[in-house]
């Protein structure tokens, strides 16, 4: 299983266009960036790949890590920068299989499969397939499982990708508060690599309206605001659920630029083998 993260960001990426704060500058300089999120992940064993989510930065993404065009894939929820850059298909493909949650959402009145289906109802290549969370289907090769995570108002999913053959695991929290259900964590546990949304660190939450969340027995918080973990609620939860490698992601540029890149912080292209 070859993973390659093609976007480390948050929704607007590091650096973020017209900003000049000292995280997006020392990025520029270091000639590093956190495009908007999305994952290849390249099954070597039968030679085909899945891609989780289509960042609007697609067309730059592949063009840049000249990875695979995906043989199907996964939208985790339907927020802009996880979803829009779907329209690439038009053109690109013969045909892609795009597997969502098949949950009605109280917010929205229907599933991600049926809002990615109507939005996107234009795209003859696309085939939409319903799945339903924490049952596991077969794709690329991977037994690959939706878990259900906190990223209000909308529903969103996490997932399990795993090798049935080598036995090696992928985890990806998606967006979401450190408030993962138990059922979501027993699938996601054990992982050899876990992607974990770690949207800034935790003393940033003073700026947050809402403040923080999920606090530990010292007072850090581990969710920023409602809808995503903290640097510190990302940490601990791999530490929960026995990630043997961690990489954080969904990172905004509001990281201080002394942290900004330190350990284990993604920057987009990383690969890794598992």
């Amino acid at each position: 299983m070859r993973v390659t993260l093609l976007g480390a960001g948050d929704t607007t990426g590091t650096p973020t266009v017209g900003c000049d704060c000292d995280t997006c500058e020392a990025a520029r300089e270091r000639g590093v960036e956190r495009t908007r999120f999305s994952v290849h992940v390249e099954n070597e064993r039968v030679d085909e790949s899945l891609l989780i989510d289509f960042s609007p930065d697609f067309r730059y993404q592949f063009l840049r890590e000249d990875v695979p065009l995906p043989d199907a894939a996964v939208i985790t929820h339907i927020h802009f920068d996880h979803l829009d850059g779907l329209g690439n298909v038009f053109r690109v493909f013969d045909s892609l299989s795009v597997y969502a949650a098949d949950e009605t959402d109280p917010q929205t009145g229907k599933s991600v499969a049926e809002t990615v289906r109507d939005d996107y109802h234009y795209l003859d290549p696309l085939e939409v397939r319903p799945t339903t969370p924490l049952e596991t289907i077969h794709v690329c090769g991977f037994d690959v499982t939706l878990v259900p995570v906190e990223h209000p108002p909308l529903v969103c999913y996490g997932l399990a990708i795993e090798d049935p053959v080598t036995g090696a695991k992928l985890s990806i929290t998606g967006d979401t508060s450190y408030n993962v259900p138990e059922a979501s964590r027993e699938v996601l546990a054990d992982p050899d690599l876990l992607l974990a949304d770690a949207i800034v660190p935790a003393h940033l939450c003073e700026y947050h309206p809402a403040g923080g969340r999920h606090e530990t027995d010292d007072g850090v918080p581990r969710t920023f605001g409602t809808k995503h973990m903290t640097r510190e609620g990302a940490l601990d939860l791999a530490a929960e659920l026995n990630a043997e490698r961690t990489r954080l992601v969904h990172l905004a540029h509001y990281y201080p630029a002394d942290e900004a890149f330190e350990e284990p912080l993604a920057v987009d292209g990383e690969q890794y083998e598992l």
